[in-house]
C-alpha cells in the first residue's frame, strides 16, 4: 500500500505511520505542525519508504501531487482537543470543512481510498448508551463554540457519504472515542497526559467538575489496527463505525488510578467548568460507544486494558523524563 496520513505527524496519525511502515507499506504525511510535532515522526525521517511535506491541506497543488501517489488516504488532520475549539472556533470550523472538502475533491479527481475520522463528540447530548453509529444526534446551541467541532466533523460525515453515494468514491468514515497512548499532548486539554504529567511533578490533578463524568479510554495502538483493517475491507466502504473501548471509568476514578500507577502523593483539585473553559461550558456526563458493528465487519475489538494503557503512558513519560536528565 501506497499511504497518505494528513494529520500524519499528530499523535494518532504518527502511530498509524509507525505501523504502516513495519508492514512494509510506502508512507507519506502531510501536516503542518500546528498541532503535530516533528519529533512524532522524526525516527521515519530517513526511511526510504517515508515522505513528509510541511504544508496545510487546503493547498490544492500540494495536495493533488501527494494523492495522485498514493492508493489509500487516512485523513486525520483536524482541529483537536476541547481546549483548542474553544480557544479558536474559526480554525476549528474551517480546518474541518475546507480541509476535509479539498482531501474529497483530489480523492475523487484519482479514485482513491478515503479513511475519514471523525469524533464520538458527534453523539452530542445523546442519552441512549451505548452510542449506535444510526442513533439521533441532539447538539447544543449554535451559540455556545463547545458544538462546533461536533457539527463540523458531521459535516464531514455528511459530505464523504455524498461522495461515496453520488460518485462512488470509496469512503470509511469512523468515530473515535477518546483515544490514548504515548506521545500524546495535554497541551490542548487531553485529560490523561495531563494527570500522567501532573502526577509525576507532584502537582494536583484537576478534575473538572464533581469527576463524575465517564468515558471509555482507547488504546492508540488499538486504534491502529482497526483503521489498517477497515483500510483492507472492502464491506466498509459507504459505511461508519464507532473504533473504542467499552471499558468505562469515571474522571475522579481516572486520576485515582494514575496517582496509584505513578506512585505520586498528588492531591485531587476540583475547578469549575466555568473556571476552565468560560461561562455556559456544557459536557457530556457518559460516553460509551457501542462497537458490535465493527466487530462484526472486521473482527475488531480492543486488546489493551485501560490499566495496560495507562502504565505503557506512565512509563514513556518517565523515559522521556530521564532521557532529558541524562543529556544535562
Amino acid at each position: 500500500m501506497r499511504a497518505l496520513i494528513t494529520g500524519g505527524a499528530g499523535f494518532i496519525g504518527s502511530h498509524l505511520a509507525e505501523a504502516l511502515l513495519a508492514d512494509g507499506n510506502h508512507v507519506t504525511v502531510i501536516d503542518n505542525l500546528s498541532t503535530g510535532f516533528l519529533e512524532n515522526i522524526e525516527p521515519f525521517l530517513k526511511l526510504p519508504h517515508f515522505e513528509f511535506a510541511i504544508e496545510t491541506i487546503t493547498d490544492q497543488i500540494v495536495m493533488d501531487r501527494l494523492v495522485s501517489e498514493c492508493d489509500t488516504i487516512f485523513h486525520l488532520a483536524a482541529a483537536v482537543g476541547v481546549k483548542l475549539i474553544v480557544q479558536d472556533p474559526v480554525h476549528t470550523i474551517e480546518t474541518n470543512v475546507i480541509g476535509t472538502e479539498t482531501v474529497l475533491k483530489t480523492a475523487l479527481r484519482y479514485r482513491k481510498k478515503v479513511l475519514l475520522a471523525s469524533t464520538s463528540e458527534v453523539y452530542g447530548k445523546g442519552s441512549s448508551f451505548p452510542f449506535k453509529e444510526d442513533d439521533d444526534i441532539v447538539l447544543g446551541p449554535t451559540s455556545r463554540q463547545r458544538w462546533s467541532y461536533a457539527a463540523s466533523k458531521m459535516v464531514d460525515e455528511f459530505l464523504s457519504l455524498a461522495y461515496y453515494r453520488q460518485y462512488e468514491l470509496p469512503v470509511v468514515n469512523f468515530r473515535l472515542f477518546n483515544t490514548i497512548g504515548p506521545r500524546q499532548t495535554g497541551r490542548y486539554g487531553m485529560v490523561v497526559p495531563s494527570f500522567v504529567r501532573q502526577a509525576l511533578v507532584g502537582k494536583p490533578l484537576t478534575v473538572y467538575g464533581d469527576g463524575r463524568q465517564s468515558r471509555c479510554f482507547c488504546d492508540v495502538a488499538d486504534a491502529v489496527r482497526a483503521l489498517t483493517a477497515l483500510a483492507e475491507c472492502r464491506e466498509a466502504e459507504g459505511q461508519l463505525f464507532n473504533i473504542g473501548s467499552t471499558e468505562e471509568v469515571t474522571i475522579l476514578e481516572l486520576a485515582e488510578r494514575i496517582i496509584k500507577i505513578t506512585g505520586s502523593e498528588s492531591q485531587i483539585e476540583f475547578v469549575s467548568y466555568d473556571d476552565a473553559y468560560g461561562p455556559g461550558f456544557e459536557d457530556m456526563r457518559r460516553r460509551v460507544p457501542d462497537i458490535s458493528k465493527i466487530n462484526k465487519t472486521i473482527g475488531w475489538k480492543p486488546g489493551l486494558t485501560l490499566e495496560d494503557t495507562l502504565v505503557r503512558i506512565v512509563n514513556c513519560y518517565k523515559s522521556v523524563d530521564e532521557d532529558a536528565e541524562s543529556m544535562k
